[in-house]
């Protein structure tokens, strides 16, 4: 049985992560508090303080009416241009990359190391090197600023991670299993639909979380190859603007930040746990 009796090394280690979660935590809890005071209050005080009067229209007014980039109809096109952008990237990473780990892992070819390890190298290469050659391929083929173009580079950005997890999960599926669906007649495909597929939930649940929070937070595409209204949320928030001779909009853009985040909030809320599991699935053949 556990001892659980409380020791100066315990209390040391609960003090510590208190600590670090109340440090990651602040500037949530500020931004949060920030979105549910009027603008007047924050200016009169400062940004750190308990709303006095709860401002709920803040949501509101950052939704469909506040200005970004001098259109006044909030975040609301933004929010679903990041939805257009991140939920085909997610899918069509995520089925591309199993499909891939899939045949470098169980449907074992000449040179199938050699293509692994040159699609897992974009793990390593820092995103401003890609922007140069990105621009040369959207500018030719007709797709900068388009929600396309993003999704594009999104989906071959993503196929490092999701091959990298799918090849690492299915490693540890049985190579008999394989053998005797090639003895039966079934072909490449036909074995990943009804086989590999059917076993791959738990890491296709992480790779999706990955994916959607990757690519939903992501900045550096969105406000280099868009602007205007094709630009995604994370690239809108920086335009957030307001007539100089106004208050501050210090609420409303608070409002809007965390409004823009609350998808990856979600996932992280709702999926956490799965994402764990899906990680620690195929650890041990």
């Amino acid at each position: 049985m556990r001892d659980r009796s409380f020791t100066p090394s315990r209390a040391l280690i609960y003090l510590i992560v208190t600590l670090f979660a109340a440090a990651y935590l602040a500037p949530l809890v500020v931004v949060v508090l920030n979105s549910l005071r009027t603008n007047e209050e924050i200016a009169q005080s400062s940004m750190i303080g308990w709303p006095q009067n709860w401002a709920f229209g803040n949501y509101a007014m950052a939704w469909s009416g506040f200005c970004v980039a001098e259109t006044c109809a909030g975040i609301r096109p933004y929010m679903l241009n990041s939805a257009l952008i991140t939920i085909p990237a997610t899918i069509f990473s995520t089925l591309l990359g199993a499909v891939a780990g899939y045949a470098v892992s169980l449907w074992r070819f000449r040179g199938d190391n050699w293509i692994y390890g040159i699609v897992t190298l974009g793990l390593f290469l820092p995103q401003q090197m890609r922007l140069l050659p990105w621009t040369i391929v959207l500018r030719d083929i007709g797709l900068i600023n388009t929600l396309s173009g993003l999704v594009l580079i999104h989906t071959i950005q993503g196929l490092s991670f999701t091959v990298l997890f799918c090849r690492n999960y299915y490693v540890a599926i049985p190579h008999e299993l394989i053998r005797a669906a090639r003895i039966d007649g079934a072909g490449f495909f036909r074995i990943f639909w009804r086989i590999i597929l059917p076993l791959s939930a738990p890491i296709l649940i992480v790779t999706v979380i990955w994916q959607f929070t990757h690519i939903w937070n992501e900045f550096l595409y969105g406000v280099t190859f868009t602007t205007g209204q094709q630009q995604p949320v994370t690239a809108a928030l920086i335009a957030l603007s307001t007539p100089v001779a106004d208050i501050p909009k210090q609420g409303v853009q608070s409002a809007a930040v965390i409004i823009a985040a609350l998808p990856t909030l979600l996932i992280y809320l709702f999926g956490g746990r799965y994402f764990v599991r899906g990680l620690t699935a195929g650890a041990v053949k």
